[in-house]
């Protein structure tokens, strides 16, 4: 259960009583019937019977078959009817953005990709990306009075209160773009704004459900490197919803060493691992990956298309089996493995995750290096076993996660809904 975001007009079913239901039977997929609702929920059996018949009529749920449980009439069972609602989700990347339709389920129905289009005009930013989603909608042949509403996962910082982004470095002409509410009234759907770490990890914890870990973290790897945190079933935002920025973190780079930001065999994880970088150590050790290589840095559009063709033949070239490409993520996740250590000393966790739009490609070789640099840390405090796990949610995490906002905004019981404001 995520916490209300503030300053975004998120969509509700409408009352506690109806999320309670809502999300019991979401997170049952063989249904329940209104005695094993009523069980479960702590709901009176007369509650529940009205709950459902709404949830019925709003056709969010329906009967589906009976079963037979001892003595008495056989029971009815109500299941999700995942494809009642939608949410959309958006990832603002440097390079690209990305889009995803998700049902009530949490599948992804629809997706698509438009290029990055530059902060230089606000109005242009909102133009392409409420076109981009309106085209999401129309195409995947669902009614727009079905969609719950749009959850924006951007690079920080952010102003979540205002809606803002604020002045990301990857991406330095978006400064004080309004997005929320000028995308809000250009699609005329609710939206949500959050940090794209903080949009990945809340996606984690929505699609695991009951199996969702009580504590661990996230590791992103994308343009830049960065960690969502969960403690007792939360995310971590901090004070300005803005936490989640490890890029700082000091570590051993190992055979990586050589950063502007290090100090001898010692240097930001950030810097050390950051794509554009490990691209030109690659090329710097003889691995082709190319004839394009303009120069450019990552917070230029021709040079971020550059790094994404270099990190394609960099991942094609571990899936061939390359010595220099499958030695290289390797010393990649080692270096990312040893700041995940500061993490889980500092935090006592038993999961780590590792994902985000760029992780796919070295996550072969790359995984299996950072788990050994965990796990086998002379600087390990807990003693108790640590998970280090691929998401398995693919590239497309984050607008997932952004999606995954929403819906838990609509389908999360929470209990300040049941709080007297006066």
């Amino acid at each position: 259960m995520v916490e209300h975001r503030r300053g975004a007009n998120l969509p509700s079913i409408g009352g506690f009583n109806r999320t309670v239901v809502l999300d019991a039977v979401r997170r049952s997929p063989d249904g329940l019937s209104r005695v094993e609702l009523a069980a479960r929920t702590g709901l009176s059996a007369q509650t529940v019977s009205n709950v459902t018949r709404f949830l019925i009529e709003a056709g969010m749920i329906a009967e589906s078959g009976t079963v037979v449980a001892g003595r008495g009439k056989p029971r009815t069972i109500l299941r999700l009817e995942a494809t009642s609602r939608y949410a959309v989700g958006v990832h603002v990347d440097p390079a690209v953005v990305t889009y995803v339709l998700l049902d009530l389920a949490g599948r992804v129905v629809a997706e698509t990709t438009t290029s990055t289009p530059s902060a230089d005009d606000p109005t242009e930013v909102v133009r392409t990306i409420a076109t981009a989603i309106a085209g999401l909608v129309a195409d995947a042949g669902v009614a727009a009075e079905s969609v719950l509403g749009v959850g924006i996962a951007s690079p920080g910082p952010i102003d979540v209160d205002a809606g803002v982004v604020l002045d990301p470095p990857f991406l330095p002409r978006w400064r004080d773009v309004p997005l929320r509410d000028a995308l809000a009234e250009a699609t005329g759907f609710p939206v949500l704004l959050e940090k794209d770490v903080t949009a990945a990890v809340v996606g984690e914890m929505f699609l695991a459900g009951e199996s969702s870990a009580r504590n661990f973290a996230f590791v992103y790897f994308g343009t830049g490197f960065g960690v969502g945190l969960v403690v007792d079933h939360e995310p971590v935002r901090g004070v300005g919803s803005n936490a989640g920025d490890a890029g700082h973190i000091m570590v051993d780079q190992g055979a990586l060493a050589g950063t502007p930001d290090g100090a001898g065999s010692r240097g930001e994880v950030g810097g050390t691992v950051a794509p554009d970088r490990l691209v030109q150590v690659a090329r710097a050790r003889g691995l082709r990956l190319g004839d394009d290589d303009p120069g450019l840095g990552p917070g230029e559009p021709d040079g971020i298309a550059a790094v994404q063709r270099a990190w394609d033949a960099l991942g094609a070239a571990i899936e061939a089996g390359d010595e220099v490409a499958v030695g290289l993520a390797a010393e990649a996740g080692a270096v990312m493995g040893r700041a995940v250590v500061v993490i889980v000393n500092l935090l006592d966790i038993d999961r780590v995750v590792f994902g985000g739009p760029l992780w796919s490609r070295i996550a072969p070789v790359a995984l299996p290096a950072a788990r050994a640099a965990v796990v086998a840390s002379p600087l390990l405090v807990p003693k108790h076993p640590i998970a280090v796990v691929d998401s398995g949610r693919g590239a497309d995490v984050t607008a997932v996660g952004a999606a995954c906002l929403v819906l838990d905004a609509a389908l999360s019981p929470r209990a300040s809904a049941l709080l007297i404001r006066r």
